[in-house]
């Protein structure tokens, strides 16, 4: 187990004020630098602002290509690895769509910046006009960037609260500092389904949960206290990483289950969440299983044999945690198709009220079976998965219209 991110939430003024940003990796620098000393590693930190439309006023929206470039420059001075300018949110009508469109340019214009549209709210419901839009972001980000990478710094957020530290979910809702923690943790779920009956299973990975995230909390507590910044909590989804022994798809195999996508997936994913949920700890965000496609090697062999598809990869998101995540499809996937996969996650999350995310991967040039090409650490080399049927343009014109 390692922190995956320390992620600051904080207010961006624009035009950009280089002592705020200063301010927050002073901050980030002092935490790394305490949970190092704690004997816990960090991988990364981070940072995460308001939405950019309130940073902007709601005025003059190509300015947010200007103040992203700027962003990523100072944040990097401040050894700030990953910087999010939050989301466009769901329900603000016309007075949305010029920023909506300046999305795939803030993209492709930097290397670190990540950037969100909100696509249904408890408030709003689910939004057509921003789930057209970024059906929209992803096709374009998708041929302006080398293998459609630059959409690994988008996604559609669907009933997402402020403070998931996880990217791109994260922003900061307004007002003071605040931060939040991401685990790298699939290794605890790992050990802990390897033996004993699901019961017996599932209490030792709550209890090695509360062990693990006790000793990171401890610190936290100690930066809120010393620091100022409020600790909103630690997202307890076990993120994987692509390397044996970090696999969620291994953890649910050692439980058990024949291979990841085969029958009893839904069981494990069930089983995990609810371990994870029973963890008496300060908790935020997601906090259930985590199935990154691309970021977990399991997932990515098992996805690769077909052994289960977009849509069931949703299905496993009803009963545990972050929706559809990272995943490869083809490169001529329609506005469409990927807008009816968007309406499928935002409607999931609005009838469950639950956070979902949908972070899709069209690769130009590939299609559905062929094999992904990413030379990128923290990706797991998989297969197109396909996109059945020609989606759902039809109900979203209708949607749209209405």
């Amino acid at each position: 187990m390692q922190v995956r991110s320390i992620t600051l939430g904080f207010d961006i003024d624009y035009p950009l004020r280089a002592d705020t940003v200063a301010r927050v990796g002073r901050f980030l620098k002092e935490a790394r630098r305490r949970y190092v000393e704690a004997g816990i590693g960090v991988e990364t930190v981070r940072c995460a602002t308001q939405p950019f439309p309130q940073a902007l006023n709601w005025e003059e929206p190509t300015r947010a290509v200007k103040l992203a470039v700027e962003f990523e420059r100072a944040s990097a001075a401040e050894g700030i690895e990953y910087c999010s300018l939050g989301t466009v949110p769901a329900g603000c009508g016309p007075d949305a769509l010029p920023f909506l469109q300046v999305l795939p340019e803030l993209i492709c214009g930097t290397q670190g910046v990540f950037a969100t549209i909100e696509v249904s709210s408890r408030t709003a419901g689910v939004d057509f006009a921003a789930v057209a839009a970024a059906a929209r972001v992803i096709a374009a980000v998708s041929c302006q960037s080398e293998l459609g990478f630059g959409n690994l710094r988008f996604a559609a957020l669907a009933n997402c609260p402020p403070n998931i530290p996880f990217f791109p979910a994260a922003y900061h809702a307004g007002g003071p500092d605040r931060f939040s923690l991401a685990l790298e943790m699939a290794d605890l779920a790992v050990r802990a389904l390897a033996t004993g009956s699901p019961a017996e299973a599932e209490a030792r990975l709550t209890a090695d949960v509360e062990e693990a995230v006790g000793r990171v909390e401890a610190v936290a507590l100690s930066l809120e206290r010393d620091l100022g910044a409020g600790y909103v909590g630690t997202d307890l989804s076990p993120a994987p990483f692509p390397a044996p022994g970090l696999s969620i798809g291994e953890a649910v195999e050692n439980l058990g289950v024949g291979a990841f996508g085969t029958s009893g997936t839904l069981y494990a994913a069930a089983l995990v969440t609810r371990a994870l949920r029973r963890a008496k700890v300060r908790r935020c965000g997601f906090s259930g299983l985590m199935m990154p496609v691309l970021e977990d090697g399991v997932l990515a062999r098992r996805a690769a044999e077909g052994l289960f598809s977009v849509q069931e990869a949703l299905l496993y998101s009803a009963v545990c945690g972050t929706g559809l995540d990272t995943v490869p499809l083809p490169g001529d996937a329609s506005e469409g198709q990927l807008a009816g996969v968007l309406l499928d996650v935002a409607t999931l999350a609005t009838t469950l009220d639950k956070p979902l995310t949908a972070r899709l991967m069209p690769i130009p040039g590939k299609k559905a079976g062929e094999a992904t090409e990413f030379a990128f650490a923290y990706f797991a080399n998989s297969a197109v998965m396909s996109l059945a049927g020609p989606g759902a343009g039809e109900l979203l014109r209708r949607g749209l219209a209405g």
